[in-house]
């Protein structure tokens, strides 16, 4: 469904735009918060957090349950790695309310598998006073059920179609694309699926790239961590959704070009970085 105030995506746009001047250090290019993960979905976070570092943010923290906090140690030498509390009422801890509070973006839900902990870690992050938020996969799923009021002004949501039904409150109906207009209206948040990219003005841009190479699973990781990682990195907050789902998008061509259908979830975050060099 496209709109009269749609804009199509180009590197002209982009170039338009441009990015913030990255400086001489990695503390002027923004830290990342990558909040989720489960003994099920590990994988999840560090799709996320390596993206947000491809597409420039300057330092990576990830916060998950303890039970996969070593193997996440391991296998992401580039961040810091927190651990979650075992009880989601209990207090996250001093040194992470204040990782968080300070960061440049936060990006909450990926690989959580439990509904009721992802809604209580959710509100525990968003109290530890995060001034920009992305939300994916499971933090989408209960966001119904939390007051908008509790959550950061600047949002970014990054729903499939299942996802987007479920913020609109109806049944998910394969095929149809849903009102993204109404989701970032409802929320008062920036909304990026499948390519559309919506304002709660109306405002919307239309990425054309990308193709179903793209959908394999943890692809979704990737982009909500390419997006936090723009978010992170001082963009406006709807040109950091933009940004990241064209990187994204512009991955997967760009994959689909070398290797064809068939391509993993993790060779997409290296192609980031290529992408955003393009423009």
């Amino acid at each position: 469904m496209s709109n009269r105030n749609e804009s199509e995506v180009t590197p002209d746009l982009l170039r338009g735009w441009g990015l913030p001047d990255p400086g001489e250090s990695k503390k002027s290019r923004g830290d990342v918060m990558v909040v989720g993960g489960s003994r099920r979905s590990p994988g999840a976070v560090f799709l996320a957090g390596e993206a947000a570092l491809r597409v420039g943010a300057g330092r990576l923290a990830v916060v998950v349950p303890a039970s996969i906090e070593g193997q996440l140690g391991v296998v992401m030498p580039e961040a810091a790695v927190h651990s979650l509390p075992v009880d989601p009422e209990d207090d996250l801890g001093d040194r992470v309310r204040g990782a968080l509070g300070s960061a440049g973006a936060a990006l909450v839900g990926c690989g959580f598998d439990d509904p009721e902990g992802t809604r209580q870690t959710l509100l525990a992050v968003a109290r530890c006073g995060v001034r920009r938020m992305v939300l994916d996969a499971f933090a989408l799923g209960v966001l119904p059920h939390i007051d908008r009021d509790a959550l950061p002004d600047e949002l970014v949501l990054s729903p499939n179609r299942e996802e987007a039904a479920i913020l609109l409150g109806q049944e998910p109906t394969h095929g149809e694309h849903p009102d993204l207009g109404e989701i970032a209206r409802r929320y008062r948040a920036v909304v990026t699926c499948y390519g559309e990219i919506t304002t709660p003005d109306g405002t919307s841009w239309r990425v054309r790239a990308g193709g179903p190479g793209l959908g394999t699973s943890g692809s979704g990781d990737v982009l909500a961590g390419a997006i936090a990682g723009f978010v992170a990195r001082g963009v406006p907050l709807a040109q950091a959704a933009v940004w990241g789902s064209w990187a994204h998008a512009r991955a997967g061509d760009r994959l689909t070009e070398r290797a064809g259908i068939g391509f993993l979830a993790r060779e997409i975050p290296a192609e980031l970085t290529r992408a955003v060099a393009e423009v």
